[in-house]
Order: C-alpha cells, then sequence, then structure tokens
C-alpha cells in the first residue's frame, strides 16, 4: 500500500470524548509520516482558529480542511475561502425563524457571530468549536467572508428538522449532520471532500494514494472519495456505508491504531 495522504476528522473520530489524543503516540508517527513523504490533514466542520490549536508544534507544516471544506489553509497558505452570498445568507436566515427550538452561529474567515439573545448556554457550547466567537446585534449585517451557518438541535428534533431543511433551503446551501444534534448549512458542493481534493491537486497526489477517517454525516463525500477509507463503530449506517473499513472506538485510539498499520 503506497499512501500520501492521510485525513481525519476531529470529534467523534481522531479526538477522544476528553477533546484530546494520545500526543506522544501521534509525534511518533508523524515523524515517521514526514519520512516516508506523507501529507496529514485536518478536516472538520469546526473552525481553523481551534482546529490548530489542536496541533501547535505543527500547525505550520500541516493542512486544515476546516469549516467542512469552507476554509482551507496549507500551512501557513490560504488555499480556498468560500463565500455565501448577501441573498443566501438572508433567505437562509428568513427561514431560519421558523425554527426557534434551534440555535444559530455563522461562520466566516475573521470569527463566528451569534445574535446577543442566544443563550449562555449555546454560547459555552460554541466556544469549545469556535475559538473565535463574537455575539452581535444583526445577523445580516455581519462585515466579515461568510461561509456556513452552525445550528443545534435537540436531539429528538434532529431527522426532522434536517428533511425539513433540505425542501425548504433549495439548491444554493445543504444542512449536514455533524453530529450530537450539530448541523451546518454549507454552500452546496463545498464539503471535506472538495477541500481534500483541492489539497491532492496542489500536491499532485492520486485518489488512490488517499485516507481518510470519519464518523458523521458530514464526512460521507470524504470517506466516499477516498480510496482507504474508516467510519468509526458509533458511526451511523450511512456513513458506515460510505466507508470501506469499519474501526473502533475514539476512545481506543482506533485512528492511531489504523494510521499504525497504515505507515
Amino acid at each position: 500500500m503506497c499512501i500520501q495522504m492521510i485525513a481525519v476528522d476531529m470529534d467523534g473520530t481522531f479526538l477522544n470524548d476528553r477533546k484530546d489524543y494520545n500526543r506522544d503516540r501521534f509525534r511518533e508517527q508523524y515523524a515517521e509520516m514526514k519520512r516516508k513523504g506523507i501529507r496529514f490533514v485536518v478536516a472538520s466542520g469546526n473552525q481553523y482558529y481551534q482546529l490548530k490549536s489542536f496541533f501547535p508544534e505543527i500547525e505550520h507544516e500541516i493542512a486544515f480542511v476546516a469549516e467542512n471544506g469552507a476554509y482551507i489553509v496549507d500551512g501557513n497558505e490560504e488555499v480556498f475561502t468560500g463565500r455565501m452570498s448577501v441573498e443566501t445568507i438572508a433567505k437562509t436566515l428568513e427561514i431560519l425563524k421558523h425554527y426557534p427550538s434551534s440555535n444559530i452561529a455563522i461562520c466566516g474567515k475573521q470569527s463566528a457571530y451569534m445574535h446577543h439573545d442566544e443563550s449562555d448556554d449555546y454560547y459555552d457550547y460554541s466556544i469549545q468549536f469556535y475559538h473565535r466567537l463574537k455575539r452581535v446585534e444583526d445577523l445580516t449585517r455581519i462585515e466579515d467572508q461568510l461561509f456556513k451557518f452552525a445550528l443545534r438541535f435537540p436531539l429528538e428534533e434532529l431527522d426532522q428538522g434536517l428533511v425539513n431543511l433540505k425542501r425548504e433551503l433549495g439548491e444554493e446551501v445543504t444542512p449536514v449532520a455533524c453530529g450530537h444534534g450539530d448541523v451546518d448549512i454549507i454552500v452546496t458542493g463545498i464539503h471535506k471532500a472538495h477541500g481534500i481534493r483541492m489539497l491532492q491537486q496542489k500536491w499532485q497526489i492520486a485518489d488512490d494514494k488517499t485516507v481518510a477517517f470519519g464518523d458523521s454525516g458530514n464526512d460521507i463525500e470524504m470517506l466516499r472519495h477516498a480510496h482507504y477509507s474508516y467510519a468509526m463503530e458509533h458511526a451511523s449506517d450511512i456513513v458506515k456505508r460510505a466507508a470501506k473499513y469499519q474501526i473502533g472506538s475514539n476512545n481506543a485510539e482506533a485512528v492511531l491504531d489504523a494510521i499504525d498499520s497504515l505507515l
């Protein structure tokens, strides 16, 4: 097996439930990846500034497919930044008024934003994933390059909420489940696989030399795209069907075990 790229989702996949990973073990693996010329990619729905905080020693060497593919950074080089049109943002906000039980944030290049009257509980929850997060008076007047909505539904409302959003939002944007009641609304066609393909083109890496790990609905395109794709044991059936292989728990270092085998 000759591989040149390993891409990992973070929450529920690379990270354990304590939001950490075995850093000493990965440090040794990463040294071996560098020796073999294998690129390491962090592919997550979370904010770039949060993701790079997990890799302070190598953030300038690895790549990030952040915000579900809307913001791609290779080392210190910005590769791609998506953008939602003003019309799409206004239309989406209007539709979301009919979802009073969902919490809402809008994500941009400089920060994430939520309305000033969102609950403290949602703010405290969101700050785990968006290290730059601001409360604002008006979500329609944010001066930033905006590319994603982040929502949170009660679990019992999630499935129906996704069905309704897919019907109401139209073709410009797509809602995807990210786990634990979280939903991202992303520009259609801009997802993790889109980011992986851009990095492949940049690095001249063929499809059959890629590896990906994931566990949620926002990983499906990436798992389908990667030649060697792995779903976590707790993933839903649709995610498992998108992957070629299944591995164990994020709390038992299953991804690191698989990387050892790959190396």
